[in-house]
């Protein structure tokens, strides 16, 4: 029998790697295609564990879900220093450079 491509193993990889480059977008969006990337994932190697002879391409499944791994990491460190700045400096600091900078040397300076 003629070997298939498996299912979403493009797909997969693209939401790794997409999951590491958009990490910085406050970790949301990064968070979540790396842990859509990890459920298809999930069911990819599932099926592919089921028939190996029948499928190609499980490593970009095996790549796709070690960049996921890594963006969702990322994501999760990016979140939580977001989520710590806005706590520290407020959201109306956050948004003006001049405010932002201002804030960071007089919290540096307590220091």
């Amino acid at each position: 029998m003629e070997q298939q491509k498996l299912p979403n193993s493009t797909l997969i990889l693209v939401f790794g790697i997409l999951s590491i480059v958009t990490c910085c977008c406050y970790g949301i969006i990064g968070l979540i295609l790396g842990i859509v990337a990890l459920v298809l994932s999930k069911g990819a190697t599932r099926i592919y564990q089921e028939n190996p002879e029948l499928y190609t391409g499980y490593s970009n499944v095996k790549t796709g879900k070690v960049l996921a791994i890594i963006g969702i990491i990322l994501s999760v460190l990016y979140l939580l220093l977001s989520i710590w700045a806005i706590s520290v400096f407020g959201l109306e600091t956050m948004q003006d450079p001049d405010a932002l900078r201002e804030a960071m040397e007089e919290y540096l300076g307590q220091q």
